[in-house]
């Protein structure tokens, strides 16, 4: 077995990753925060307008609308989730001894 190509496959995988992480670092936090709460948005809209296909009889698959419908809703559990979590860390924050 030749232990130099697997060494030359190592180092590319390592250099691919590096690579992604560098064109992730221009992302602002304030950038991906707006990216997310839109993204949470949109399943909600798109679950609304599936509610609005079922109540109005124009959906033609009830699984997939179903489907929309839950993933808005688990979408925005996950949000409020994630607000919980920071609100709790920075008061915990605030709460630490300098």
């Amino acid at each position: 077995m030749n232990i130099s190509s697997i060494t030359n496959s190592i180092g590319s995988i390592a250099s691919n990753q590096t690579n992604q992480v560098n064109k992730t670092d221009d992302k602002t936090f304030e950038n991906m925060l707006k990216d997310t709460i839109s993204e949470v948005n949109d399943t909600q809209v798109q679950g609304y307008k599936a509610m609005e296909g079922i109540a109005t009889g124009n959906v033609k698959n009830l699984q997939e609308a179903v489907q929309k419908i839950e993933e808005a809703e688990l979408s925005l559990k996950l949000a409020l989730e994630v607000k919980n979590k920071a609100i709790a860390a920075y008061k915990e924050i605030g709460r630490m001894q300098v």
